[in-house]
């Protein structure tokens, strides 16, 4: 036993620093500014070009800016919003959109890349080859060089039009009679290529010894790629479902190059009808609320994709 002196109470306790008591370290505080620095100049960089730009947009869509001489600008609030929902050639522009988006990004890119992926893991090399460096020339050529392909395909006079007259079947004018299906089949036909990729790289990821087990057990090929297939990529079709509808909600110059938004508006998308507002009419603040509400309806599309396929396989 060891006794204690008088006047002390009991063994000296030493007390913690006041950095350490409060959970910070000027060491550690150091250390993690340290770390930052390399990262600091392209985070200044993203704010300056991205953020910046997005802000200043967000501003211009409550003002009436316009680029007829005018001298200054006003807040005008949500009136630029409020018009746009009363403008019926908006709320057309609205339909066309999700219309386009559906048929060539939900239907046609999504459907045709699994397929075509599917396919190529059963073809032979050369196959694969082949058909992946035609698919993939497409995706690869200038928005501009594509939308002028497809215009000389589906013109009056065109590649479309001389086969159904060598097949004595009916023709048409394509760009006039269904322009937003011909602007979508286009866009099926240049994008495909991206799906196909993402889909191709999410099936070698799949196990041999799944998809053999359910052949042993006597499953159809719809069966496996119902049960086995489309679970498993799960993530992988959520991945291209989200940036394949991005990539077509702002899709501008294929169909501006095949139609220019027409006849009469019946393939004017939001792009399209964003430019004519803010560089056509001048009227820069109506376009940038446009451009603000096809962001929230992008945005919308994202959240739908997440919460349907959040979940684990």
């Amino acid at each position: 036993m060891t006794a204690t002196a008088p006047g002390h109470a009991g063994p000296e306790v030493r007390k913690a620093p006041a950095s350490s008591a409060s959970g910070t370290r000027p060491g550690s505080v150091r250390r993690s500014l340290f770390r930052a620095l390399p990262v600091s100049p392209a985070v200044v960089l993203l704010l300056l070009f991205l953020a910046g730009p997005i802000v200043y947009c967000v501003v211009i869509a409550f003002t009436d800016l316009q680029l007829t001489g005018q001298a200054q600008e006003s807040f005008v609030g949500f009136d630029n919003f409020t018009r746009a929902f009363k403008d019926e050639a908006f709320l057309n522009a609205v339909w066309l959109t999700l219309v386009f988006t559906v048929l060539s990004s939900l239907i046609g890119q999504n459907t045709l890349g699994l397929a075509l992926a599917s396919l190529m893991q059963r073809a032979s090399k050369p196959v694969r080859t082949l058909a992946g460096g035609i698919v993939v020339t497409a995706w690869v050529l200038p928005e501009v060089v594509a939308g002028f392909l497809l215009y000389a395909f589906f013109r009056r006079e065109g590649t479309l039009n001389a086969i159904l007259d060598w097949l004595h079947l009916p023709s048409q004018n394509w760009l006039f009679t269904l322009p937003i299906l011909a602007v979508s089949f286009a866009n099926v036909w240049r994008g495909t290529a991206f799906s196909m990729l993402v889909y191709s790289a999410a099936l070698n990821e799949i196990p041999k010894e799944v998809t053999e087990a359910a052949e042993v057990d006597g499953a159809s090929g719809w069966r496996r790629m119902w049960h086995i297939t489309l679970p498993m990529i799960r993530r992988s079709i959520g991945t291209n479902l989200t940036l394949n509808t991005l990539q077509t909600l702002s899709v501008f110059g294929l169909i501006w190059v095949m139609t220019r938004g027409g006849p009469s508006g019946k393939s004017q998308t939001l792009p399209l009808f964003m430019y004519e507002q803010a560089f056509q009419n001048s009227l820069i603040g109506y376009g940038t609320a446009v451009a603000l509400l096809l962001l929230l309806i992008g945005s919308l599309f994202s959240v739908v994709y997440l919460r349907l396929l959040r979940t684990e396989v």
